[in-house]
């Protein structure tokens, strides 16, 4: 697969042909786009002393979409070629039917760019990545006798796009992506307990390769496994909680975003379905979902059906004011596109997908939270957790988190779960800190079968009456 910048209406396609095809497969839908993608992405995992993965994969590939009502008919081709769109022409005509539709009007356009265009796997050479890894393991060894196993990881990708539409507009964009992870686990007295720490974003590798970012992150994993190294069991109940800010934001997006996509609601399947304008939150919670921040691992500079990406406010001051929508959904609720609609990759079809979300901060100081927390726990880390959409009940699992007793924060404890519905937990938030801040660049959402990167992020909060799990 070429180097070169993707160009597939100068080296795979004729233009005035694809186009030609693409309005044929839209004559009397209401909407639909030829999305066209290459991607390549490059893996190195080094693990106990030695490189485990080192992978290199590349794609690239069509999908052809016609829609019309709730209807949407969808190929998708590895072969950029136009014998292979004219065959899916005729899959993607028995969603439009009779035809009779109104082609809605096309995404406004835009020439904001968000991140760069480099290529972050050719930034530099395959041996430096290696003799990196083998500096991470070393290093992260040194810091502590007790670290007894380190695993180091350096990932990045790109992906490129070209999204032609009916009325003629082709609309590009070029997206890196970068990862670096530090893990380790630590033993003492026959007892193993593991940190992780990970971070990057739709930017190059250059700052994330320099030894004072990586072994930040080794010395963050240390401290997260010898605070769990110390841990006691966590004691199960119904107590108040704070989250500690930033990642624990994933507990936001899991529980409330995906019931705030466009989708869910128009089907009515939402625990947030019909209470638009309705207070859903405590006063002063303001939650938005934002494209639009440079460099962010969940932000785009177009989504996949070509609207740009926006900053929505979804929650505001506690009132329920905005859904995210891709442009079938917006259509079928009578709404504006958000710049949501978004897909793994040609081999997918769009739906409503979050990028960045986060909940706005507050002006209490973050220690005055922590400070009147009677009986409860902090919790500053999350690992997984699960969600169901139809009611928002939730489960998540600390990775690091404090028995907190009178305002005096006491023994770190294990094993902790959070377990609640969005929609409760929403409304006993009862302090928001002044410390919002964003996750480092490590999530991603899986939805029906489709992952996509994505950024959340909160200040310090407190929430009212979860329910915990533990074994104490």
């Amino acid at each position: 697969m070429s180097d070169l910048p993707f160009r597939p209406f100068e080296t795979s396609l004729d233009p005035d042909v694809s186009l030609a095809l693409l309005r044929e497969a839209l004559a009397g839908a209401e909407d639909g786009e030829l999305f066209l993608e290459r991607r390549r992405s490059e893996a190195l995992v080094l693990d106990d002393g030695r490189i485990r993965t080192a992978s290199y994969d590349a794609s690239e590939g069509f999908g052809l979409r016609a829609v019309k009502g709730e209807a949407a008919g969808y190929a998708h081709s590895s072969e950029l070629s136009e014998s292979a769109i004219r065959r899916a022409t005729g899959t993607v005509r028995l969603a439009v039917g009779e035809g009779g539709g109104v082609m809605a009007p096309p995404p406004q356009g835009t020439n904001v760019k968000l991140y760069t265009d480099a290529d972050p796997i050719a930034g530099h050479a395959f041996p430096v990545k290696v003799e990196t890894l083998r500096e991470m393991d070393a290093f992260a060894r040194d810091l502590d006798p007790r670290v007894v196993q380190v695993t180091a990881t350096i990932a990045a990708s790109l992906q490129e796009v070209a999204i032609l539409r009916p009325e003629g507009t082709l609309v590009t964009d070029v997206r890196p992506m970068t990862r670096v992870t530090v893990s380790l686990i630590v033993e003492e007295n026959g007892r193993r307990e593991s940190g992780s720490a990970s971070g990057g974003g739709r930017v190059t590798l250059d700052g994330l390769l320099e030894p004072q970012d990586w072994q930040g992150k080794a010395r963050e994993a240390l401290r997260v496994a010898l605070v769990n190294l110390r841990a006691e069991a966590a004691p199960a109940g119904v107590m108040d909680i704070v989250l500690g800010p930033g990642w624990p934001g994933i507990l936001l997006h899991e529980a409330i975003g995906h019931g705030l996509e466009g989708d869910f609601n128009r089907k009515g399947s939402s625990a947030f379905a019909g209470l638009m304008g309705q207070q859903i939150a405590a006063r002063g919670v303001t939650v938005l979902d934002d494209g639009t921040i440079p460099d962010r691992r969940g932000s785009i500079s177009v989504d996949d059906e070509g609207t740009p990406s926006a900053k929505n406010v979804l929650i505001e001051d506690g009132v329920l004011v905005g859904y995210m929508q891709d442009r079938q959904n917006a259509r079928l609720m009578g709404v504006a596109p958000t710049g949501n609609g978004r897909r793994e990759s040609y081999a997918h079809i769009p739906m409503p997908r979050m990028t960045n979300t986060y909940m706005l901060g507050g002006s209490v100081a973050p220690g005055d939270i922590v400070a009147d927390l009677k009986d409860g726990i902090w919790a500053v880390g999350f690992g997984g957790g699960q969600v169901d959409i139809t009611n928002g009940k939730f489960v998540f699992s600390c990775t690091e988190a404090y028995r907190v007793k009178n305002g005096v924060v006491g023994a770190p404890v294990k094993g902790a779960t959070l377990i609640g519905d969005g929609a409760t937990a929403l409304k006993q938030i009862r302090a928001l800190g002044n410390d919002m801040a964003l996750d480092p660049g490590m999530g991603n959402c899986g939805k029906q079968g489709q992952w996509v990167p994505v950024g959340v992020g909160q200040p310090t909060v407190m929430i009212g009456g979860l329910t915990v799990g533990g074994s104490a």
